[in-house]
């Protein structure tokens, strides 16, 4: 299991908390991984699509977080970011988003966090999620 881990690095300290947590699930499940960065939401399904033409990679993690403001980017980019990964995911990929979508800082934090933090360890959540969905992917595609 190789895995790819997209990262939106916009606000860095929860895109730390949410890297932390899908590599500890990853590891904790064997599995190897990479990671990229890009600068938004809006850029993490370029970067898997990108990333798959590579076929290095069984499973996909995308990892990011929109925080509402006072104008309507914040739909777009919630939208749009999450409209893309749904997209590569009907095509056949394995990914688990990790796009945290909020109203605040505080809601992000807490989403981010570690569960020995308090938190709801949204990152390791998504790199299960990837690992699930490639696991059936597979089962399915071998007729298991």
């Amino acid at each position: 299991m190789h895995v790819l881990i997209a990262e939106a690095r916009f606000y860095d300290h929860v895109a730390d908390l949410l890297l932390a947590g899908a590599r500890a699930a990853l590891d904790a499940a064997g599995a190897t991984h990479e990671t990229v960065t890009v600068p938004g939401a809006l850029e993490l399904p370029g970067a898997i699509a990108v990333a798959d033409a590579s076929e290095l990679f069984d499973a996909y993690v995308a990892l990011g977080c929109v925080i509402r403001g006072e104008t309507y980017h914040f739909e777009v980019v919630a939208n749009e970011s999450a409209r893309g990964i749904m997209t590569l995911t009907l095509d056949g990929l394995a990914i688990g988003n990790g796009v945290l979508t909020v109203e605040s800082e505080e809601q992000a934090l807490v989403r981010a966090r570690g569960l020995a933090e308090g938190g709801s360890d949204k990152g390791g959540g998504a790199a299960r999620a990837a690992l699930a969905m490639m696991e059936l992917r597979d089962q399915l595609a071998g007729g298991e």
